[in-house]
């Protein structure tokens, strides 16, 4: 979650050429807990969870947080964009205080291959870089995992270093606060 006060949240929703950027809603539930439960939008990021625990614990509307955006097509929510801070125990950082600014996604596997994480990504970075001018963002995947390898090469991420982190090797790239998305 980004720091509340730093920029008004939720912004509008902001709409792209045919995705809407807006905040979680009550109707949004079903969808969250389709991506986590999903084995293969898990594959990267430690596996599918338990669908019944998450019927069980999942808020009315997930996600309601500042920095968390809900991807929608059509009226319906395809997947999800978050802006964290990188925790200072982690890996991987581009400042000496850390606490970067993260970039994550999760879209539902129909959703793929479709352009639509580009085209959101990109719309949520042009975002950030108004609401938080001059400040970096960074991205961290598997390296294993091609699809986000190839989506941070054409947002503009570039290598700082890889590690091992949660069993895996980890590309870790920084996106310059100069650079707007497209």
């Amino acid at each position: 979650m980004i720091e509340p006060g730093t920029f008004a949240w939720p912004p509008a929703p902001i709409a792209t050429e045919r995705l809407v950027l807006r905040e979680s809603e009550p109707r949004d539930r079903a969808a969250f807990v389709e991506l986590f439960a999903s084995p293969d939008v898990g594959t990267y990021i430690g596996g599918a969870q338990p669908r019944e625990e998450l019927e069980r614990a999942m808020p009315d509307a997930p996600g309601r947080r500042p920095g968390c955006f809900v991807v929608e097509l059509d009226g319906t929510m395809i997947g999800m964009i978050t802006f964290d801070p990188r925790g200072t125990e982690r890996l991987g950082h581009v400042r000496p205080e850390a606490g970067e600014a993260e970039l994550g996604y999760l879209f539902l596997q129909a959703a793929w291959g479709r352009g639509y994480a580009f085209e959101a990504c990109a719309a949520a970075l042009d975002w950030f870089t108004g609401a938080r001018p001059g400040e970096p963002v960074v991205l961290s995947t598997q390296s294993a995992n091609d699809r986000a390898m190839r989506l941070a090469a054409k947002l503009g991420f570039t290598e700082v270093e890889r590690f091992e982190e949660y069993g895996a090797d980890q590309w870790f790239g920084v996106r310059p606060p100069a650079t707007r998305a497209g």
